[in-house]
């Protein structure tokens, strides 16, 4: 059954709008996620929003009926209200035509299969929620496990950071941990730890790399600390033929994770 709200103080809309906020995702464990693709990918992973949102000006579309009948199915509330409204919701002038609240997921370390996937990516200390959607995917698009967050990076379940993942946050395993807590966790059923570095590294391209493969990325200025470094099995260099010393770390942790992926392709 569909409920409209018109009014901006209803509680609702101030419900959707903390979600903005991490402070209060953590306190009600959901996020918001918008647009019709997002929201179709999490539908085809079994992930249905707690609440549907939709512009009542919407154009029709089948999908969108499907999502529509499969989250009331579920349990799930449908809402209908005006595009301004919506636009106060997801903060955007032009938002998207329906957007939904998702339970947030586990992200322990535990949850992590490390042998499901040859690739994974580890993100240290990353600042920027567009990096980390972006690294999102990449995951996906390589057939990454997923990416792993260590330190104090930025809120995968950020409206930014799920809209620049592009559906990929529901696709993908998330964890977070602490540099400590990973690297007890990693050395205890093994995988091999690779990072772009200066620092004794060979050429990125040939590297002896092995599954299930671990690539670190670090922080957007500072890079990855020393300790963490030295704790690789392997440390590789990207060549930089211009006037930059180094690439964006999206940008970085993509090309290793192409070459990963080439690396454990056989010829054809």
């Amino acid at each position: 059954m569909r409920r409209t709200i018109t009014g901006f103080s209803n509680p609702t809309v101030k419900f959707l709008r903390s979600l903005r906020d991490k402070k209060h995702r953590k306190a009600e464990q959901c996020f918001l996620a918008e647009g019709l693709r997002l929201l179709i990918d999490a539908r085809e992973t079994g992930r249905l929003p707690q609440m549907l949102v939709m512009a009542t000006s919407r154009a029709p579309h089948p999908l969108l009926d499907a999502l529509e009948s499969d989250a009331a199915a579920a349990g799930g509330e449908v809402i209908e209200m005006d595009e301004a409204l919506l636009a106060k919701v997801t903060g955007k002038d032009n938002p998207q035509a329906v957007c939904g609240v998702f339970a947030e997921f586990d992200t322990s370390l535990a949850g992590i299969d490390r042998v499901a996937a040859p690739i994974w990516l580890v993100a240290q200390a990353l600042r920027d929620p567009g990096n980390l959607g972006t690294l999102l995917r990449t995951g996906d698009a390589v057939g990454a496990g997923g990416l792993i967050l260590l330190d104090d990076c930025a809120d995968p379940f950020s409206v930014e950071a799920v809209r620049a993942s592009m559906g990929a946050i529901f696709t993908q395993s998330v964890a977070q941990a602490t540099w400590a807590e990973f690297a007890a966790w990693l050395r205890q059923d093994g995988g091999q730890l690779v990072a772009a570095s200066l620092r004794d590294a060979q050429p990125y391209r040939g590297a002896p790399y092995a599954a299930p493969c671990f690539i670190l990325i670090g922080n957007e200025s500072r890079g990855l600390p020393q300790e963490y470094e030295d704790a690789c099995d392997l440390r590789v260099t990207l060549p930089m033929l211009g006037r930059a010393d180094s690439l964006n770390a999206a940008v970085a942790g993509a090309v290793l994770a192409y070459e990963v992926l080439a690396s454990f392709t056989p010829d054809p």
